[in-house]
């Protein structure tokens, strides 16, 4: 692994947290609709990936002690002739079911004995994940108290971690005796701390602390780790001493690193809004993304893995690539995070998978899941109820094997960008400028209205490289020329109407709603730049009126969607 030529394989994962905050649970993979969609694997399996990372949860599974094999029974064996290979959850985000808790000494051992029933029913499975993200889980649940039991004390969430490593510990010995070739792929969030000098030392103790879970589970907490007093201090002494004794090191690291995982701490409260402030319950401070406030570049996915590798020189897996975001924004991501991969393995780090998480989008990330919170599609959108491809599908499919990408991804993302500073000074920023624009534009044709002028603002909010035409083709084709040099003349990826009558864009094709392939009159196919432009117009009732921006946004998502490679638009390399 990691040797020159080798593949990074393309894994998925489904969002299936379900965790409990007060009394009730919420359960990611009931609001999905995953709950009852066996033919969701069908539509992964398309994807090309290998692997899928997915739950047989113990609160779902089990609930009262007694398990119910029938969903996990169904959803494994399909995905077992499909060819893909499940890695198996156990637990994800969640603290049990109402029997046990994170901070009971009970916890371990429970997850134990559940993960031994998992794996005697399903000895074939290989890979395994008994707790996601323990790191995460302890600081959300006994840190800061967002979820289930609530508890906001450091002794606590050392308890917490504890117990979900011991768990994994239980799980792994017990997976192990149905399948002693089992594999532990342990998650966690990876990111890195900055902050100013006056709060150098909790950076540096957050930078430490990001380490624990994989420290713990390789052995490594001994008398000379430098977390070690402090746990001596919370009286947790003999349990340091049995779990470097008895380790349990990860056969892959799970590295999640996302554009909030690098932060920023900031003594300077005045710079920041209210919901920022926070304290260690000895200094207050703002706590932010490192993207928003440093005028340098953070480390970023790159320095993960790079700081992971030399750390543990264990296979590294990508567990987790989304980007809560707007379409174009969402492909930039996940194209960069493949593409940074494809460099560390390059660079002799071993990393062999690339997960293209959130098949089916999440539930109440907003909310840090503590309420209903909005919906983010991920590779599918299921927010009508029926799974649909977004353009993420088309980008990770043909990512493996280096396949056009759709134009907006070839744009800087917002983290690229300058207007990411939103609380240090611009013009101190030492960030290059955005890349040039890929060379193929969205046409936005219609008069010079309201709804138009708010289609071209969004546009370039969102770094959408556009040309405005006023009339349609003719103007556009003059504007083209106004633009480039005609022997570098620009093929828009998609044209679209924004006037209330098709007839008046001047365009060979009208009362348009899907795309379809639009061409000059008169010109033949084989000699026409245009022979392969998707043409779209707004729905009667957005031209004729002035939507919300929220539509715009929706409308200009569904247009990625329907003009990625494959899909009508005409390819451009990556």
């Amino acid at each position: 692994m990691g040797s020159k030529g080798a593949r990074i394989a393309l894994w998925g994962g489904v969002e299936c947290t379900v965790n409990r905050v007060g009394d009730a649970y919420r359960d990611q993979i009931q609001m999905s609709g995953h709950d009852v969609r066996p033919d969701d694997l069908d539509r992964f399996a398309q994807l090309g990936i290998k692997a899928l990372r997915y739950p047989v949860l113990w609160e779902r599974t089990s609930p009262g002690g007694t398990p119910d094999w029938t969903w996990s029974d169904d959803r494994l064996h399909r995905l077992r002739g499909l060819g893909i290979a499940p890695i198996v959850g156990l637990v994800h985000h969640g603290s049990g079911p109402r029997y046990t808790h994170l901070l009971d000494e009970r916890f371990a051992s429970g997850l134990g004995r559940f993960a031994g029933e998992v794996a005697a029913r399903y000895p074939w499975v290989e890979a395994w994940t008994p707790v996601n993200e323990p790191l995460t889980t302890a600081r959300f649940a006994a840190l800061y108290g967002h979820w289930h039991p609530h508890v906001a004390d450091e002794r606590a969430f050392w308890l917490a971690l504890l117990n979900q490593v011991d768990a994994t510990r239980a799980a792994m010995k017990a997976i192990r005796r149905a399948n002693p070739a089992a594999k532990l792929v342990q998650t966690d969030d990876l990111g890195r701390t900055y902050a100013t000098e006056e709060l150098a030392d909790q950076a540096a103790h957050d930078n430490l602390r990001r380490w624990a879970s994989w420290d713990l589970l390789f052995g490594r907490v001994d008398r000379s780790h430098p977390l070690s007093d402090r746990l001596r201090r919370f009286g947790f002494a003999d349990r340091l001493r049995v779990i470097a004794d008895d380790p349990c090191p990860s056969d892959v690291i799970g590295l999640n690193h996302y554009l909030t995982s690098d932060r920023y701490l900031d003594h300077r409260l005045d710079r920041y809004p209210d919901h920022l402030h926070g304290g260690n319950g000895h200094a207050r401070y703002a706590d932010t993304e490192a993207l928003r406030a440093l005028p340098e570049q953070p480390a970023g996915l790159a320095g993960a893995l790079r700081e992971a590798w030399t750390r543990y020189r264990t296979p590294i897996a990508l567990t987790e690539v989304h980007n809560g975001c707007t379409r174009e924004e969402q492909l930039r991501w996940a194209a960069q995070a493949w593409d940074t991969a494809r460099l560390a393995e390059a660079d002799g780090i071993a990393v062999v998978v690339v997960t293209a998480w959130s098949l089916l989008g999440s539930h109440g990330w907003d909310t840090l899941l503590t309420a209903e919170g909005r919906y983010e599609p991920g590779v599918f959108d299921v927010a009508s109820g029926t799974p649909r491809e977004t353009a993420l599908a088309t980008l990770w499919r043909g990512l493996p094997e280096g396949a056009a990408r759709h134009p907006v991804a070839l744009e800087p993302g917002w983290w690229q960008r300058r207007e990411r500073l939103l609380y240090a000074d611009p013009a101190s920023s030492t960030a290059p400028d955005p890349a040039p624009p890929s060379g193929r534009p969205l046409m936005v044709c219609g008069p010079d209205s309201e709804l138009r002028q708010a289609v071209l603002h969004i546009c370039a909010a969102r770094s959408i490289d556009h040309v405005a035409a006023a009339d349609g083709w003719r103007a556009w084709l003059r504007a083209r020329t106004a633009r480039r040099p005609p022997s570098r003349a620009i093929v828009p990826w998609a044209v679209l109407c924004t006037h209330a009558n098709a007839r008046a864009c001047h365009c060979s094709l009208s009362a348009i709603r899907a795309p379809r392939t639009v061409r000059r009159s008169g010109t033949p196919a084989a000699a026409c730049p245009m022979e392969a432009v998707p043409f779209l117009r707004l729905p009667d009732e957005a031209a004729a009126s002035m939507p919300s921006s929220a539509c715009i946004h929706a409308a200009l998502d569904r247009l990625i969607d329907e003009t990625s490679p494959g899909h009508g638009c005409p390819p451009v390399a990556g």
